[in-house]
């Protein structure tokens, strides 16, 4: 099973919601293209939150040195970012790929990270509540969906509103994977607690 984890925006809680899932099924994880924080990127924290053995972290294949949207990031290094270069990782185990902000965050003059996702992916769209966050659920949905593209289900992270989420999940009927609260922290212990409650509703996917 190959997942992809998309946010409605930034920030909204992709790489924790992608360390859960790795930890849940012990999977493998890959994030494409990273810009920025490259002492302390997403791949190095879902090294420091996941507890099993079995991950395999794979490289980037795009490393940026400037945190901004990739095709920004990519032309200060003096590169163009190459769909054909971003090689997917050969691995016999379930395969958890991280994308960078929102789906159509540029990545050069034509494509965006919503071209990075393949028809044999499932989407896990993270969802995280704002001014706004409904008309940006809904957006992400329906893209994926014009694209016939297989939605895998939605999480939602940080505090919890119910009428957001209810009218959300009433009206696109989309599966409902779990919601990640506003926690004080989060560490191995934290991550490997949400992964039992995640684990057979991501097993069933």
């Amino acid at each position: 099973m190959k997942l992809f984890i998309t946010g409605i925006s930034t920030d909204v809680g992709k790489t924790i919601t992608s360390s859960i899932i790795v930890e849940a099924l012990e999977a493998d994880y890959w994030k494409p293209i990273q810009a920025g924080d490259l002492d302390f990127s997403d791949s190095h924290k879902v090294k420091s939150y996941i507890s099993n053995t079995k991950s395999q972290l794979f490289e980037n294949s795009y490393q940026l040195n400037t945190p901004a949207s990739p095709h920004l990031a990519a032309q200060i290094d003096g590169i163009i970012i190459d769909l054909k270069k971003n090689i997917e990782p050969i691995t016999k185990n379930h395969l958890v790929i991280e994308g960078a902000g929102g789906l159509f965050v540029p990545l050069n003059e034509t494509d965006c990270i919503i071209d990075l996702i393949k028809p044999d992916y499932k989407v896990i769209i993270v969802s995280r509540h704002y001014l706004g966050s409904i008309n940006h659920t809904l957006l992400t949905i329906e893209a994926l969906q014009n694209r016939n593209l297989t939605i895998g289900g939605i999480i939602f992270s940080g505090k919890e509103n119910k009428s957001t989420e209810d009218i959300i999940l009433k009206k696109t009927n989309i599966n409902f994977i779990g919601r990640i609260d506003e926690e004080p922290y989060f560490d191995k212990n934290v991550i490997a607690a949400y992964a039992d409650l995640f684990r057979e509703n991501l097993l069933k996917l």
